[in-house]
C-alpha cells in the first residue's frame, strides 16, 4: 500500500510539472487578478453596453480583476493599442481577420454584433440616387473599415475613383458639407440625422451579399499565452454583462448618463438600444458565440476581393475557452507504472470487458451509421429544397434541390442566413410569425416569395422545425421547401379570369361594380362627384357579319386599348358584354368635366380603325350619370346611365347625352 501511495505521489508530481496542467487552488485564482484596460473603437455608446454592465454590476470584480474602459478618439487604431501592449482587449471588426494575415497576433474571443452596423450614409434624398454616384466624392472612412471597402469593389466602385477622408467622428461635417458620405453605424447616425432633418441615404453591405460579423472582443496571443486566466475571466464577466444589458437597457441607460456619456440623450440610447436587438440575435443566440463556419465565409468574401489569399490560416485566430488537453503522456505514464504492477490481472480483466462493451458499441454504431447513410442519401435526392441552419440561424448545409431551384451553389449559401434569398415580397408579419413560432419550439408552416440567383421572383412552402439537443436546447434549424411557383401563377390566372375580360383584359361586371361601390363610399366620404358612363357602339354587328367574329374582336381590343388611354390612372374602363362597355371616373369635379371627357372618348373611338388589313369606322353612343346628382347607389346610377345611353342612340347616334329627369318616360 506504501509502495503504491508513493507510485500516485509520482504520478502527482509528473502532472504537476506537465505543460497546461495546474493543480485546482485552495481558492480562487490568482492569476485572473491584475489591472486591464479595454479599448473602444468608438466613443461612449449603448453600442458597449454589456462592458459598462460587467463594471457597474461587479461581474469584474468577482474575477479578481480591475478593469479601465476607455473610448476611441479619432486617429487611434485600436489593434495597434492591443498589440502594443497599451490596452489589453479591444473592441474590433472582421477587419481582424486581415491584421492577422498581415503578422499581427491578434486573437478574437467573442463575436458580440452578429451582423455589423457598418454602412455608408450619404447626403441626399434623390429617388435615382444609388452607391455609384460615390464615385469621385469625399468620403470619410474609419480605420478597420475594410467591409465597407469590400462593398464599393464588389459593386465595381473603384476606391481610386473616392477621395477618401479621414474620419473625424463628427457628423456635422457631412451636414455642414465637408464630405459627401461617411461610414457610419445604423444604430447612431440615422437618429442624428432625423433630428436635424437633414436628408440623407443609407448604403448597406447587405444589399451587396455582404453580411459580416460586427464588434469582436479580441486581445493578443501574448495575453492568451501569459495570462490565460485573466483572459478566459475577463471574456467570461464581458459575456455576463451583455446578457444583463441586452434584458435591463433603461438600467444600462441610466447608468451611462450618469457616469459615461453626457453628450447623448436618453432618447438617443434608447434609439441605439432598440436598433441593436436585429444586430446582435440574442433572442436567438448567446452572447459571444462565433461560427467558425461564418467567419471561413467572411475569410472567402475578403479573398474575392483581393484582401486576403484563398489559403487564409485561421491557426490560433479563434479563441477556445474550453480547450481540449492533449493527455497522450499521461496514458503513456500510467501504462509504465502500471505495466509492472501486480494489478495486471485485474488490468486484463477490465480490459477485456472494455473490449467486449467496445465491441456492443460498435455494433450500435454501424447500425447508426447505416441509418445517418439511408438519412444522408433520402435528403440529397429529395426532391424538395433542404436547408440546415446552427442555432445563429446560419447556414450549414443545403442540399442540391436547393441549388437547383435557387440558382446558388452550396459555397455561395454556407455561412450566409436564409435572408439573402429574401426578395423584400414577403409580409413583415409572415416572419415575425415565423419566428414567434420558431423561438417557442414550434413548427411553422407558410409561404414564402423569394428570389433566385437569376432575379427571378419564386414562391415556396416552407416547414421549418427546431432541432433540440438533450437539454431541451434548439442546436438546429430544417427547412424543408416546396417550389410552388407554378401552382401560384396557375391561381392568379383563375383569380385574374374571375374578375377581368378575356378578350380585352378589362374588369368585367363583377370587378367593375365592385369598384363602383367602392368609389361611391370614396366619393361620399370626401364629398366629391363621380360619373358613371353606359357606352355602346353604333352599328357593330355588320362589321361581325361582313368581315367575321375575329376582326370583330380585333375591333374590340382597339377601342378598349383607345378608352383606356383616355382615362387617368384613378379611372375604370370594364367591358359588361358584347360591345357594351363602362366607364368610372373618380372625383370629376363637375358635370362639364364628365361631359368633356365622354366626349374626348368618343372622339377616339370615331378615329378609323385599320385591322386585318381593312380600314374600319366605329362610333359610339354615350350615357352620363353623375353621384349624388342622379343616384345614390351602383344599381340606380347603372339604370340610369344605360337609359342616357339609349336616348343618345334614339337621337341619331355617334352622341353623349347626360342623364336628366324625365328621360326616358
Amino acid at each position: 500500500m506504501k509502495h503504491f501511495s508513493c507510485v500516485f505521489l509520482g504520478l502527482i508530481m509528473l502532472l504537476a510539472q506537465a505543460p497546461g496542467f495546474a493543480l485546482p487552488p485552495a481558492s480562487a485564482s490568482a492569476s485572473a487578478k491584475g489591472h486591464v484596460t479595454l479599448q473602444l473603437k468608438w466613443r461612449h455608446a449603448f453600442q458597449f453596453a454589456g462592458y459598462y454592465a460587467a463594471q457597474e454590476r461587479g461581474y469584474y470584480r468577482q474575477e479578481g480583476l480591475e478593469v479601465e474602459i476607455r473610448e476611441a478618439r479619432p486617429g487611434l487604431d485600436t489593434v495597434d493599442e492591443v498589440m502594443s501592449g497599451r490596452a489589453d482587449f479591444g473592441i474590433g471588426t472582421s477587419s481582424l481577420l486581415l491584421e492577422r494575415n498581415a503578422g499581427k497576433p491578434v486573437v478574437a474571443l467573442a463575436v458580440i454584433f452578429q451582423h455589423s452596423a457598418q454602412v455608408l450614409i450619404a447626403a441626399g434624398n434623390g429617388v435615382s440616387q444609388n452607391i455609384h454616384d460615390l464615385a469621385g466624392k469625399r468620403l470619410m472612412l474609419e480605420p478597420h473599415s475594410d467591409e465597407l471597402q469590400v462593398y464599393l469593389k464588389r459593386e465595381n466602385i473603384p476606391l481610386a475613383s473616392i477621395r477618401q477622408q479621414a474620419h473625424s467622428f463628427n457628423l456635422e461635417d457631412l451636414i455642414a458639407g465637408k464630405t459627401d458620405a461617411s461610414s457610419s453605424y445604423l444604430t447612431n447616425e440615422p437618429y442624428h440625422l432625423d433630428q436635424a432633418k437633414f436628408p440623407y441615404q443609407i448604403y448597406t453591405p447587405r444589399s451587396a451579399g455582404i453580411d459580416f460579423y460586427g464588434d469582436t472582443l479580441f486581445t493578443s496571443e501574448h495575453a492568451i499565452d501569459n495570462y490565460p486566466d485573466r483572459v478566459k475571466a475577463f471574456r467570461a464577466a464581458s459575456l455576463r454583462g451583455w446578457d444583463y444589458a441586452m434584458l435591463h437597457p433603461e438600467e444600462i441607460i441610466d447608468l451611462m448618463l450618469k457616469k459615461y456619456s453626457r453628450e447623448k440623450s436618453r432618447e438617443m440610447l434608447s434609439y441605439e438600444a432598440t436598433a441593436m436587438i436585429p444586430l446582435l440575435r440574442t433572442d436567438l443566440i448567446v452572447a459571444g458565440y462565433m461560427n467558425p463556419g461564418r467567419w471561413q465565409h467572411i475569410a472567402d468574401v475578403y479573398a474575392e476581393a483581393g484582401m486576403l489569399p484563398d489559403n487564409f490560416s485561421f491557426d490560433g485566430f479563434l479563441y477556445d475557452p474550453d480547450p481540449k488537453r492533449d493527455l497522450t503522456w499521461l496514458y503513456v505514464i500510467l501504462a509504465a507504472v502500471l505495466g509492472g504492477s501486480v494489478l495486471a490481472g485485474s488490468i486484463a480483466f477490465y480490459i477485456y470487458r472494455i473490449n467486449q462493451e467496445l465491441k456492443r458499441r460498435l455494433a450500435e454504431l454501424r447500425q447508426t451509421e447505416l441509418q445517418l447513410k439511408i438519412f444522408s442519401i433520402a435528403v440529397e435526392q429529395a426532391p424538395t429544397s433542404v436547408i440546415i441552419t446552427g442555432p445563429d440561424n446560419i447556414i450549414e448545409y443545403v442540399n442540391p434541390k436547393f441549388t437547383s431551384d435557387t440558382g446558388y451553389s452550396s459555397a455561395e449559401a454556407l455561412g450566409k442566413t436564409p435572408s439573402f434569398l429574401q426578395s423584400g415580397l414577403t409580409e413583415r408579419a409572415t416572419y415575425e410569425a415565423m419566428w414567434n413560432h420558431l423561438r417557442r419550439g414550434q413548427l411553422w408552416t407558410g409561404e414564402l416569395v423569394n428570389q433566385r440567383k437569376s432575379g427571378e421572383i419564386y414562391w415556396e412552402e416552407v416547414h421549418i422545425a427546431p432541432v433540440k439537443n438533450r437539454l431541451g436546447e434548439v442546436c438546429n434549424y430544417v427547412a424543408v421547401k416546396l417550389d410552388i411557383t407554378e401552382r401560384k401563377r396557375a391561381h392568379e390566372r383563375l383569380k385574374h379570369l374571375a374578375h377581368y375580360d378575356v378578350l380585352t383584359n378589362l374588369p368585367n361586371r363583377v370587378l367593375f361594380f365592385e369598384r363602383v361601390t367602392q368609389g361611391i363610399s370614396l366619393a361620399k366620404r370626401n364629398k366629391t362627384m363621380l360619373t358613371l358612363m353606359y357606352l355602346d357602339f353604333d352599328k357593330f354587328k355588320p362589321i361581325n357579319d361582313t368581315y367575321g367574329h375575329a376582326v370583330g374582336d380585333l375591333v374590340l381590343q382597339e377601342a378598349a386599348m383607345r378608352m383606356s388611354g383616355c382615362l387617368r390612372e384613378s379611372d375604370t374602363v370594364g367591358r359588361i358584354g358584347g360591345d357594351e362597355f363602362v366607364v368610372l371616373l373618380l372625383d370629376i369635379g363637375s358635370e362639364e368635366n364628365a361631359f368633356r371627357m365622354a366626349e374626348k372618348i368618343r372622339i377616339a373611338l370615331n378615329q378609323p380603325c385599320l385591322v386585318a388589313g381593312e380600314t374600319l369606322s366605329i362610333s359610339s353612343s354615350i350615357g352620363v350619370v353623375l353621384y349624388p346628382a342622379h343616384g345614390h347607389d351602383g344599381i340606380e346610377l347603372a339604370k340610369l346611365a344605360d337609359i342616357a345611353m339609349y336616348d343618345a342612340k334614339a337621337g341619331g347616334r355617334d352622341k353623349v347625352v347626360v342623364y336628366h329627369a324625365g328621360m326616358g318616360v
